[in-house]
């Protein structure tokens, strides 16, 4: 009887950690995604489009090529802090 206690247990727990790892994994495939679309996508690709906007005097396309990208990057960076710390109180008591 504890031994089948502990197996599931342990079953359980794994179960836990897949759907941790999981759910991280996917956290980082969207916050990468966004990433790469600000910083290639309108930094690279539209940056003819972007420059006819202004701002600050600067053409907007320039400005996301070399500040706008950097910008976003910390932006997602405290985005999953924000959202790893929730995960983790989630699974906080689950391992």
């Amino acid at each position: 009887m504890v031994l089948f206690v502990y197996l599931a247990n342990q079953t359980n727990t794994m179960k836990s950690k897949n759907t941790y790892w999981k759910t991280n994994l996917k956290y980082l495939v969207i916050l990468l995604s966004i990433w790469f679309s600000v910083s290639f996508g309108f930094g690279i690709l539209m940056v003819d489009q972007l420059n006819q906007i202004q701002m600050a005097g600067f053409k907007i396309g320039f400005w996301f090529a070399q500040q706008g990208a950097i910008y976003v990057f910390v932006i997602l960076i405290f985005v999953y802090i924000y959202l790893m710390n929730r995960l983790d109180q989630k699974f906080k008591n689950k391992f």
